[in-house]
């Protein structure tokens, strides 16, 4: 009986045979990371366990991201107790303004194929991207990490999402990851892996595959792993990734169900209103009236949706009552896009710019709060009611694309009705 990507990661790392789906493991970890807002209880785990010794230590990341900058003295002294960590156990430290966990950890080299890899958010699939098998843990889960390299782990069944075709000009990976939310429903895929494949996938660039990964925590995803290719390789490289160790489920591989979805007919998605699973296609709702656009978060914050933007509202303005905020999802991809000129046409249009962080998403920063019956287009993960500080306000998800397109016309729009096109090379 072969076996699939998820169940072979976990075997190599405990013990080295491929596990089974069902099967209880206690695997190896490579790598660690843990955000502001899970720190204080890992921390004082450790403490209150009397650890003498932290051999993984320097194999988990600090990232100070959720609390980008702090709201208050709460926030302020646990970046001061992890600062004050880092800088004791030499842990890798990613400060306010650096970018977010999910982001920062594969820019920085920490990962590579075939790696086991845990972080205090659920939005860790994103590293399934680069055919690693990563996943969302607790606080004091990394506690243990830290002082014995191990966790336990039931070993997840898997779907395997087959992409038939390169997606049209003008639909992303966001627009197929809200299609299957549509599919499955949100947490349709509960302690389930997702293996993508197909001609669809190998058309996206690692921007897009990160998008893939990544959103798969709405629906409930345990890992969502993506086969290695020579764009994987030269990805990791290129951030001083360690030698790969790339993992490719077997044809005979025993899987939970099987989709296939044909992407080079799909066209842009946007999930409505406070349910992320209630998706349909941008031109059905064509008339929604829209007052603020949001671009950025772990999910749609990189270079390509920041391009996306720019190519679209290239010396256009905003529509008039709209606001633009864009959120970079790291200081390299911030820099990057300054030296693009992406950032001077944004602004130009009428757009505001943030650092990286993950405040705005959460709303923990508090700065953006949606108004009383406002209605917000946004490339962020999740819509549930009162997300952005306002259960009065509705917010709509779409990739980065709709979203400039909507900020544009000051509805919800398909970006191909706007852009001629040709909008993809207008950046």
């Amino acid at each position: 009986m072969g076996h699939t990507i998820a169940e072979k990661i976990l075997g190599n790392h405990a013990g080295g045979k491929p596990a089974t789906a069902g099967e209880i493991v206690v695997a190896d970890v490579d790598f660690a990371m843990i955000h502001d807002a899970r720190a204080g209880n890992a921390l004082k785990m450790i403490e209150k366990l009397g650890a003498k010794s932290l051999p993984h230590v320097k194999r988990t990341a600090l990232v100070l991201d959720h609390y980008s900058p702090p709201p208050n003295m709460e926030a302020a002294n646990t970046h001061v107790a992890m600062r004050e960590f880092a800088e004791k156990h030499g842990s890798p430290l990613y400060d306010v303004g650096d970018g977010i966990c999910h982001q920062v950890l594969p820019e920085g080299g920490h990962l590579t194929c075939g790696d086991l890899v845990v972080g205090t958010d659920t939005h860790s699939t994103t590293y399934g991207a680069f055919n690693a098998f990563g996943t969302g843990v607790e606080g004091t889960d990394v506690s243990a990490v830290m002082m014995t390299g191990k966790l336990w782990f039931r070993v997840p069944e898997t779907i395997r999402i087959e992409l038939n075709g390169p997606l049209q000009p003008g639909v992303w990976a966001k627009d197929v990851t809200l299609h299957m939310l549509s599919q499955l429903g949100a947490e349709g895929a509960n302690y389930q892996a997702l293996e993508y494949v197909g001609s669809g996938v190998s058309a996206m660039a690692i921007d897009d595959r990160m998008t893939l990964s990544n959103h798969a925590a709405e629906l409930g995803a345990k890992a969502a792993l993506l086969e290695a290719d020579e764009k994987t390789f030269a990805w990791l490289k290129a951030h001083g990734a360690a030698a790969p160790k790339p993992v490719k489920a077997d044809a005979d591989a025993t899987y939970a169900r099987r989709i296939v979805v044909d992407t080079a007919k799909l066209p842009p998605q946007v999930a409505r209103q406070h349910h992320i699973d209630d998706v349909v296609g941008v031109n059905e709702v064509a008339n929604q009236k829209i007052q603020v656009a949001l671009i950025g978060t772990c999910t749609n914050g990189r270079l390509d949706d920041i391009r996306q933007a720019a190519a679209i509202l290239k010396g256009r303005k905003l529509a008039k009552g709209v606001r633009m905020i864009v959120t970079p999802a790291s200081r390299a991809i911030y820099l990057a896009a300054m030296r693009e000129g992406l950032f001077e046409i944004l602004t130009t249009a009428g757009a505001s710019v943030e650092a990286a962080g993950c405040g705005t998403c959460v709303n923990i920063t508090g700065h953006y709060i949606a108004g009383d019956k406002q209605v917000v287009i946004s490339s962020a993960n999740r819509n549930f009611k009162g997300r952005l500080g306002n259960p009065d306000s509705e917010i709509w998800i779409g990739s980065a694309a709709t979203v400039a397109a909507s900020a544009l016309t000051g509805f919800i729009t398909d970006a191909r009705t706007v852009a001629g096109g040709d909008w993809r090379a207008a950046a």
